[in-house]
């Protein structure tokens, strides 16, 4: 038998491995590796354990272990639903254990349609995290970070905003090197169906002192939890127009896109929706519908890395744009970055943890974006000293009523 070049090699392990949207990248990273890769392609590497814990403030970690003691991490969480979440990945370890952790997309496929009931949150979470997982150890079997497997860097840094409802606290933020925030709408009491002229002022005079704050040139979301009524966020929306927020986001209940494209038709703002839907299925009823322009997948969420490029791509092909969702820990964030990095059309990244606390080498930034990693996979590694003191949590989903009726309002 001819013996194979390192080019033919390279070639026919990918498309055996059925990698036919990232085959060439991912050649082309593994040569650039080339003996510097701590695992050679032909080299055996298998899946041995699947490790999870609950880490504060309601965060699940995923730790997926190899024989060649390589670790990938992952975050296979639903806000709120975390022993569920945990349940259904240790559901998914026997079809893992033993086979070849590389073969990213083929474990994607299979994993999403051996499950007869496919999708939900449920279980594309616990997808989600497992796939990032298997990119961090395929990342770092090759000795390079992810988005040289998906390309190379389209961008030299990544633009990331912070949550924050006050003057203080975005004051307190610009501090620190944020341009960009994400915000509530103001309220005194949970909305109403219809409401008053009153409380659509209130909101529009406390957002317009947030704008007074931090001037124009910079970027403020804001964000109504799809927990207004429709026929409110129209009178909302036009209300905060003079002060052009970066996005309003799941003006209405995400479920509903047809009503969230009513919506985005009656206003030149723009609508953002995308962490809670699922999958390119999701995401296409959305673009097709013109629901919004900028979309928000959760890379805990909606898939993982692997799904994530593809919904870029068909937002890419919609004149849409990438704003992940990350309201998580630092997989997540780390994960998120991965993605900016590797798409055309990305505009900004959610945080709330730069990783201080958790990860080895916190991200830093500086005048509003973050340098892009350069350790291999994922870039990043736990902080296993200063996990000790937060592992484990019960947090739970908030309960709210309505302190007139009694009646159950959206959180």
């Amino acid at each position: 038998m001819p013996k194979l070049s390192r080019r033919s090699a390279i070639g026919s392990l990918f498309a055996g491995a059925g990698l036919s949207a990232f085959d060439a990248a991912d050649a082309a990273a593994q040569q650039k590796a080339g003996n510097n890769a701590p695992i050679a392609a032909k080299d055996n590497l298998k899946i041995t354990k699947l490790e999870m814990f609950l880490v504060k403030p309601r965060w699940l970690f995923l730790k997926i272990h190899t024989n060649a003691g390589i670790t990938g991490l992952g975050e296979p969480i639903t806000e709120g639903r975390a022993l569920t979440c945990k349940q259904a990945v240790e559901e998914i370890a026997p079809y893992l254990i033993g086979k070849d952790p590389r073969r990213v997309a083929h474990h994607w496929q299979a994993i999403y349609r051996h499950a007869f009931y496919r999708g939900g949150p449920i279980l594309t979470s616990a997808l989600s995290g497992i796939d990032q997982a298997l990119w961090d150890i395929k990342g770092k079997a090759l000795g390079v970070p992810v988005y040289e497997l998906l390309g190379g860097p389209t961008r030299d840094r990544v633009r990331v905003y912070a949550h924050a409802g006050t003057p203080e606290l975005m004051k307190q933020a610009m501090a620190k090197g944020f341009t960009a925030f994400k915000t509530g709408p103001a309220k005194r009491r949970p909305a109403r169906y219809v409401e008053t002229p009153a409380a659509v002022q209130y909101a529009a005079e406390k957002f317009a002192e947030l704008r007074k704050t931090v001037g124009n040139e910079v970027d403020i979301g804001i964000d109504f939890h799809g927990a207004i009524s429709p026929a409110t966020a129209k009178l909302l929306i036009k209300a905060l127009e003079p002060y052009q927020p970066m996005f309003i986001e799941e003006p209405c209940q995400a479920q509903n896109h047809d009503v969230m494209a009513e919506i985005a038709r009656g206003t030149h703002l723009p609508i953002a929706t995308g962490e809670r839907v699922f999958t390119k299925w999701g995401f296409r009823e959305v673009l097709e519908k013109r629901a919004a322009v900028i979309l928000q997948p959760d890379l805990c969420h909606a898939g993982g890395i692997t799904e994530v490029r593809l919904i870029a791509g068909m937002a890419e092909a919609y004149y849409a744009t990438i704003a992940p969702h990350n309201p998580l820990g630092p997989i997540s964030l780390a994960a998120g970055v991965q993605i900016a990095a590797s798409i055309p059309n990305f505009l900004c990244q959610e945080q709330v943890s730069l990783g201080e606390g958790y990860i080895k080498k916190p991200f830093t930034v500086r005048n509003g974006y973050l340098d892009l990693p350069t350790g291999p996979g994922l870039g990043i590694e736990l902080d296993d000293n200063a996990l000790a003191d937060k592992i484990n949590h019960d947090w739970r989903n908030p309960e709210s009523y309505d302190s007139e009726d009694g009646s159950v309002v959206d959180w």
